[in-house]
């Protein structure tokens, strides 16, 4: 809340309104006297309520607390505003049976000239309501049988009301806060009166209140509230994953890391033999011998018989891979992969669907690479949809060797990979980072998943004539543990990735959905994996620096295109590159790109593409990149 514009008057009752008598140019406000006309004697102090005439609010039991007090009766007046009305008959049955018990109650303990309900009001009347209230040295009330915040009583507070407030919800935070209020049960209508008697008859009680209120308000203030957020989330202790290490690794900073950050927890509020048109899938026998498995081992015991999985065309192997062997980058007697060493880490996350122009890009940034700095000072990691074979396969065809690569974050970040001398001739010479997927396979929902999203693209046809072909199909040989790969046969007849989300995330699977290849793929792969989310895991794994990563991409790309333009990484636009597939996957995208990208952030830098490396040299140049 804002509370600049409050003005609070510290004058008595009887002379702020001989001065407004004698200053006719400063009238009382309208709303004054619409509830003054009910009183017979209207100084004296003001007992005011606001809220709608619902049974929850527990009006009645405040008017009778008020009827059958008589020295409460005696000092001080009750104003209750209970919304706006023309015609009780008009109102609907519960208001209006409340309205009309309120008004038997008056009559009954014939409190004419002693309780005002106007009629109406607007929004902008309330402040002068709640300024009339403590000119009178009056108390606001909140009787309600059970409140969930209290909004009103914050506004009132500011305007130096004390407060009679219901024991049951956020009054008693709110009073905890402020300490300007009593608090009542409020079905104990004696306990509602004894209250506001005390509050009206005892002055010094009534001025200390209001001190209070007044002195600790701006505890709810929006300026207050960020700076207790801050200041909460800078005492938390930094918690990172109590990662493996072998016997001569170096220590390093997570060593006192709590060791539950990345503990396995089993959700079994997500069932995911749910199909998408709501229809309970069909048992799966050997799903739930997976998960009882599952949940006979621990976290570590996964890790231990973790299975390399890699994507269809490269070979799995079944012995098991050692700390040392997982990370090994180079004939180097580090165990570490070579980018806690980089200065600088450049990212290729170019979305070229041709193989040549990915090879060309790769090749330009070594170029780059090598007339600017020493090559041990920046490492580079490719980031894509392709497939680790796939993968394999351009840097065979372009004549790039794994080993000048220092990570390989794909299939649209459902796998890190990194370069190995020590596999074996039968595999690619890549080894998994099984870490990363411990940490991805969180909720994820593996072999049922994949059931359940078959199904749904079996329901998804292109009706010709009497035929039906099948749109979406699944692509075995780009799955892998971590992503359901599909092949989209016409991406104009599939829903934008907007729909495809909203639709998993209403049936509870939890995934992260996007479209690659100019829409001809589709990837579901874990809710924790991204290309970008990948970048920030090499982060906190292995120490290198957001602001330290320049990642390159071109003027469009996968649906996870967004979020490589925004955060303190450097990003660089390659102009020429991907600018098809604006017209496909991102045509179902309501907004601009430049209603969400800052394009001209210090971060990002538009570099001309051409035969030779000029434009990503001046790029680089102006993000303040290899300047010496």
């Amino acid at each position: 809340m804002e509370f600049n514009n409050i003005v609070v008057h510290d004058g008595d009752v009887d002379g702020d309104m001989e001065g407004n008598e004698d200053h006719p140019l400063s009238p009382d406000p309208p709303i004054w006297s619409e509830i003054m006309r009910f009183f017979t004697n209207p100084r004296k102090p003001m007992i005011l309520a606001l809220a709608r005439p619902d049974p929850k609010k527990n009006i009645l039991t405040l008017v009778k607390a008020f009827g059958e007090c008589r020295p409460l009766r005696e000092l001080a007046n009750l104003t209750l505003i209970m919304g706006n009305r023309d015609a009780i008959d008009e109102m609907s049955s519960t208001n209006a049976a409340v309205l009309t018990a309120v008004l038997k109650l008056i009559d009954k303990y014939d409190l004419y000239g002693q309780v005002a309900y106007p009629k109406h009001h607007k929004q902008s009347d309330v402040p002068d309501i709640y300024r009339l209230a403590a000119k009178t040295k009056g108390v606001f009330i909140n009787p309600a049988f059970i409140e969930p915040f209290g909004l009103t009583l914050i506004e009132a507070a500011a305007y130096g009301l004390p407060l009679v407030a219901t024991k049951n919800g956020g009054p008693v935070d709110i009073h905890r806060v402020l300490d300007n209020s009593l608090l009542v049960d409020p079905h104990d209508q004696q306990a509602i009166a004894d209250a506001l008697l005390k509050l009206v008859a005892d002055k010094q009680l009534w001025a200390r209140c209001r001190q209070n209120g007044l002195k600790n308000i701006h505890l709810f203030s929006w300026p207050e509230h960020c700076k207790t957020y801050l200041s909460r989330l800078a005492s938390c202790k930094p918690r990172h994953p109590q990662w493996p290490k072998s016997d001569d690794q170096i220590e390093t900073s997570e060593s006192d890391s709590p060791s539950d950050s990345l503990r396995d927890i089993q959700d079994i509020s997500l069932n995911l033999k749910l199909s998408l048109d709501g229809e309970r899938a069909e048992e799966n026998s050997n799903l739930d011998s997976t998960l009882d498995y599952e949940e006979s081992s621990g976290g570590k015991n996964k890790l231990e018989n973790a299975v390399l999985k890699f994507s269809k065309g490269a070979v799995r192997t079944t012995r098991k891979i050692s700390s040392n062997e997982r990370y090994d980058h180079s004939n180097n007697s580090s165990k570490f992969p070579m980018l806690r060493r980089r200065n600088w880490i450049f990212v290729v996350a170019v979305d070229c669907d041709n193989d040549d122009e990915l090879v060309e890009i790769i090749q330009k940034i070594f170029e780059v690479v090598r007339k600017a700095s020493p090559l041990e000072s920046v490492g580079l990691v490719l980031s894509t949809s392709r497939t680790i074979s796939e993968i394999h396969s351009v840097l065979i065809s372009g004549g790039l060797l794994p080993t000048e690569f220092d990570a390989f974050i794909c299939s649209s970040g459902s796998n890190i990979y990194y370069p190995s001398l020590n596999s074996e001739d039968s595999e690619l010479p890549f080894a998994v980072d099984l870490d990363y997927n411990c940490h991805i396979e969180y909720r994820w929902g593996g072999e049922g998943l994949r059931k359940t999203l078959i199904r749904w693209a079996a329901s998804i046809v292109d009706k010709n004539g009497e035929s039906e072909e099948q749109i979406v199909t699944e692509d075995e040989q780009r799955s892998s543990d971590y992503c359901h790969a599909f092949k989209v046969k016409n991406p104009q007849r599939v829903p934008p990735v907007k729909e495809l989300r909203k639709l998993m995330r209403i049936q509870a699977l939890r995934c992260h959905v996007l479209y690659s290849h100019d829409g001809s793929k589709l990837h579901v792969i874990p809710v924790l994996a991204s290309r970008s989310q990948a970048l920030r895991y090499l982060y906190v794994r292995w120490g290198t620096e957001l602001s330290n990563m320049v990642v390159f991409v071109g003027e469009s790309g996968d649906t996870d295109y967004e979020g490589f333009l925004g955060g303190v990484h450097k990003t660089i636009i390659l102009k020429g590159f991907c600018n098809s597939t604006q017209s496909h996957i991102h045509s179902a995208r309501d907004y601009s790109l430049e209603d969400i990208v800052a394009f001209d952030s210090p971060n990002i830098s538009r570099a001309e593409t051409g035969s030779t490396t000029d434009g990503i040299e001046l790029a680089l140049s102006k993000l303040g990149v290899l300047n010496g």
